[in-house]
């Protein structure tokens, strides 16, 4: 079974990411992979702030160190992300920045939502040429989430509509398919 981290990238109160972010944590389940899911707003990890590059790996704060194997152990990533002043939001960037091998040869698939009709895919465009700066392979398969207050029910449930549910399936059965392939490349290494 791949190990999959599902990481939520807002941390602002009254964010909707991470009702998305469960929603398709179970889905990746139901598809075969271990999930577990990291809330960018639980970890929150500060403004980069290692004294030595990551690319050295030589940590000296301890959630650096924490984020690190948390990164490492991942063979798959899902990232969920909303559209903040049409991109990703920083507290993902940061969390992106910290590490560098960790991230490599792994592939990600992207969720991405907005509030507005454009369901955050100019989140997508800026995010995929910074995940393959770091050798992780975005996926062409996403799902991205238009106006999605109209699938948040009256307890705040994530309810999908069948577009949603067959593009998170469509993506799941390719992240399956990267991560078997680019788990051979990574063990080549």
């Amino acid at each position: 079974m791949y190990k999959v981290k599902v990481i939520s990238s807002t941390i602002r109160p009254g964010r909707k990411g991470p009702v998305i972010a469960k929603w398709i944590a179970d889905v990746a389940q139901k598809h075969g992979f271990e999930v577990e899911l990291l809330d960018l707003g639980e970890i929150n990890l500060p403004l980069m702030n290692e004294p030595v590059h990551p690319r050295l790996k030589q940590y000296e704060h301890e959630y650096t160190k924490q984020w690190s194997a948390k990164i490492e152990e991942a063979d798959a990533f899902i990232f969920v992300t909303a559209e903040y002043d049409y991109s990703y939001p920083a507290p993902l960037k940061n969390a992106l920045e910290y590490l560098v091998h960790e991230w490599a040869y792994k592939p990600a698939g992207i969720v991405s939502y907005s509030i507005g009709p454009f369901a955050g895919v100019r989140a997508i465009s800026n995010l995929k040429p910074d995940l393959l700066s770091l050798k992780i392979i975005g996926l062409a398969e996403s799902v991205t989430i238009p106006a999605y207050n109209q699938f948040l029910n009256e307890d705040d449930e994530f309810v999908p509509n069948e577009l949603l549910i067959n593009s998170a399936a469509l993506m799941l059965k390719e992240l399956v398919r990267w991560t078997k392939g680019l788990k051979a490349i990574k063990e080549d290494i």
